[in-house]
C-alpha cells in the first residue's frame, strides 16, 4: 500500500511539474505583433549595446541561445555566420544573447569568425523581458529567435532547442517576405 501511494504521489508531481512549466512557457514568451522590450547589455568588447539605437533603421535577428561553444550552439552561429551577407543584404543586423561573459563571446567569435555581435544577459534581463523561459524544465536557457522589423515590432518567433538550423533558415524566409513589403 505505501508503495502505490509513493508511486501515485511522484506521478502527480510529475505532472504537476510538467503542466507548470509547459503554461509559463507558453504564457510569457513574446509573439508576433508585440514591440520589442527595450534594453542595453554588454556586447563582446564590454560596450553598451542599446537595442533602441536600432530601431527605425535596420531589421533585426535577436537570437537567444544556451552557451557559447557547445555543439547545438556553434552549429547555430556558424549558420548565422555562412548566411550573414544574406542577413546585410535584407537589411538586418544578426545578434546573439547567452548568459556568457563578453571575453566567452570574444573567443567564440574568434575561434568561429564570427562577424555578428554577441549580448551578456548575465541578469537574465533580455531573457526575461522577450519571455525566453528554459527547456528541459528549465535546466538549460531556451533556443529562440525572434525577427524584428525596422519598426521594432516583432514578426516571428521560433522557439526550438533542436531544429537549430531552421532558426537561420526560418529568419531567413521572413525578412524576404519584409523586405517585398
Amino acid at each position: 500500500m505505501m508503495k502505490k501511494a509513493l508511486v501515485l504521489f511522484t506521478l502527480i508531481a510529475i505532472l504537476i511539474s510538467f503542466f507548470g512549466f509547459v503554461s509559463t512557457t507558453s504564457k510569457s514568451t513574446l509573439k508576433i505583433g508585440d514591440v520589442v522590450p527595450e534594453f542595453t547589455l554588454k556586447d563582446q568588447n564590454e560596450k553598451d549595446f542599446t537595442l533602441t539605437d536600432f530601431i527605425g533603421k535596420q531589421n533585426m535577428v535577436i537570437y537567444f541561445y544556451p552557451k557559447d561553444d557547445t555543439p547545438g550552439c556553434t552549429k547555430e552561429a556558424c549558420r548565422f555566420r555562412d548566411e550573414f551577407e544574406v542577413f546585410t543584404d535584407l537589411e538586418a543586423v544578426v545578434i546573439g544573447i547567452s548568459s556568457d561573459s563578453p571575453q566567452s563571446h570574444q573567443d567564440f567569435i574568434t575561434k568561429y569568425n564570427l562577424p555578428f555581435t554577441l549580448l551578456t544577459d548575465s541578469t537574465d534581463e533580455a531573457r526575461k523581458a522577450f519571455g525566453v523561459n528554459g527547456n528541459y524544465n528549465n535546466q538549460q536557457p531556451g533556443r529562440v529567435t525572434f525577427v524584428i522589423d525596422k519598426m521594432g515590432v516583432i514578426q516571428y518567433v521560433f522557439d526550438s532547442s533542436t531544429e537549430i538550423e531552421v532558426h537561420v533558415k526560418q529568419a531567413k524566409e521572413i525578412l524576404v517576405k519584409l523586405n517585398k513589403n
